[in-house]
């Protein structure tokens, strides 16, 4: 199951088709091309400071007669977009005015969006959660008699 981050425009809209849901996790295409995948959200400061930083560590790298390892510099930006590329796009999304409504669990985008649009409609088949049980914190470790090293507490001692 993937984890959808549900983010929902200024106004706090109630229109499920104004919605959009962010899949958490790595993006390929982050990966493979990230001024374009940023450029594509359109996160434009973003996508030209990768395209900047790229460039200047592909120079770097050649002033530097580093040859390969100077190429693969550019590649350490493409890292990051990929595994924080969708992190970046929730906080471009943030700046703009969305908030963030909640994360739901699917194995696909379209059934994220039918399990979002449920619940915002109230007719979700899936029984209430159960209410939590929290233990009174007193109970959780017996009162050490004096000073102690170590693991003291032994099970149904006191």
């Amino acid at each position: 199951m993937t984890a959808y981050v549900v983010m929902e425009p200024p106004g706090r809209s109630e229109k499920v088709d104004t919605t959009t849901l962010v899949r958490d996790g790595f993006t390929w295409l982050g990966l493979l091309v990230p001024p374009l995948w940023l450029a594509w959200h359109r996160m434009w400061v973003e996508a030209a400071l990768a395209f900047v930083v790229m460039g200047v560590l592909s120079m770097l790298g050649e002033r530097l007669g580093l040859g390969v390892a100077g190429s693969l510099l550019s590649l350490l930006v493409s890292l990051y977009v990929g595994l924080e590329g969708q992190g970046l796009r929730i906080a471009a999304l943030r700046r703009r005015g969305w908030h963030e409504w909640g994360v739901v669990e699917a194995g696909w985008l379209a059934d994220a969006d039918m399990r979002y649009a449920l619940e915002v409609e109230g007719l979700s088949d899936e029984a209430a959660p159960a209410p939590r049980i929290v233990p009174d914190a007193a109970l959780a470790r017996p009162a050490q008699p004096g000073m102690a090293l170590g693991l003291t507490h032994i099970p149904g001692r006191r």
